[in-house]
């Protein structure tokens, strides 16, 4: 019963177009986990289902050592299936609105320097059909802040480089529009005049192809930057969403107003923006301690 109510509770994630296609296998993959569980135990129908069985399951979730956003996010996904179990009358309550929330303790992004920035953009400022492609998505990402997802979902139709922004649709394809910066729209018009051609075996929508003329992947690009980044001699794990939290912080270090970077972002709520003020505030704190002839520590205090 519960492999055909998670079959019907898919259908109306897909139908409702307010999720992406990544977010909705994420909520399946983890209920999945979840009904398995239900049927080990011998659950055959939701009604059966009480707080002290869900408690034992995110007690087992935590022997396996995960971490506390992976129980939290599973969790979620658990709260949204009952209550559509709770909308289809199949259940009197939905008893996972009972249920707290691991404590989780927030990781502030980590983020590259400007110097690393643009070390990493001058490895790639070769001359080749790759190479040009790579500059391009490098300068959108960290010109424009967006997602990974979002790059490679480009298409040719959403670029008005002309007029100094793109079209881009994010999370539940909601669209927004992005300036982008000169340094983006110059290495975006050498790719698409010259290496987007070569690249392109057949008619294709997408901007970013990769050498067999499909759209590149995730991974794919991640390979790539990590090798650029080894090559630039940057020590961090580099990976595509950090140059989306070095685009935030450094506008913020800037002044820009914390609003506008939501905008540019497309974060629904500003508090997801905010904690991008934390590394403001480390980086004020820091220039302080440098500068500042009063802030050296272990000085005399006595009055």
């Amino acid at each position: 019963m519960f492999k055909q109510l998670l079959k019907e509770y898919a259908y109306e994630l897909k139908a409702s177009h307010q999720l992406s296609k990544q977010s909705i296998n994420a909520y399946i993959s983890d209920l999945n986990a979840y009904i398995e569980y239900l049927e080990f135990k011998g659950v055959s129908k939701p009604e059966d289902i009480d707080k002290h069985l869900i408690q034992n399951y995110l007690m087992t979730l935590r022997k396996k050592h995960l971490s506390p956003a992976t129980v939290s996010r599973r969790l979620s996904a658990m709260k949204k299936f009952h209550q559509f179990l709770l909308e289809e009358k199949l259940v009197e309550d939905n008893i996972l609105l009972y249920i707290r929330r691991p404590k989780q303790t927030k990781r502030l992004p980590e983020i590259l320097a400007i110097e690393e920035i643009e070390a990493l953009i001058e490895v790639a400022k070769k001359d080749t059909t790759l190479m040009k492609r790579n500059l391009a998505m490098i300068e959108l990402l960290y010109g424009s802040g967006l997602r990974i997802t979002e790059l490679i979902q480009l298409k040719t139709e959403d670029l008005h480089i002309n007029m100094g922004f793109i079209n881009v649709f994010g999370k539940g394809d909601k669209e927004r529009i992005v300036p982008i910066g000169n340094e983006a729209a110059k290495a975006l018009k050498s790719y698409l005049e010259s290496a987007r051609l070569k690249l392109a075996k057949q008619p294709t929508p997408y901007v970013f192809l990769n050498r067999f003329g499909n759209t590149i992947s995730r991974v794919g690009f991640y390979k790539i930057l990590r090798e650029l980044a080894k090559e630039a001699g940057i020590q961090k794990e580099v990976n595509p969403h950090m140059l989306r939290h070095s685009f935030a912080t450094h506008l913020l270090n800037a002044g820009v107003d914390l609003r506008y970077v939501q905008e540019m972002l497309g974060h629904t709520d500003v508090s997801t923006t905010e904690i991008y003020t934390h590394l403001n505030k480390q980086h004020l704190i820091k220039i302080y301690d440098q500068y500042h002839p009063h802030a050296k520590k272990g000085g005399n205090t006595d009055v």
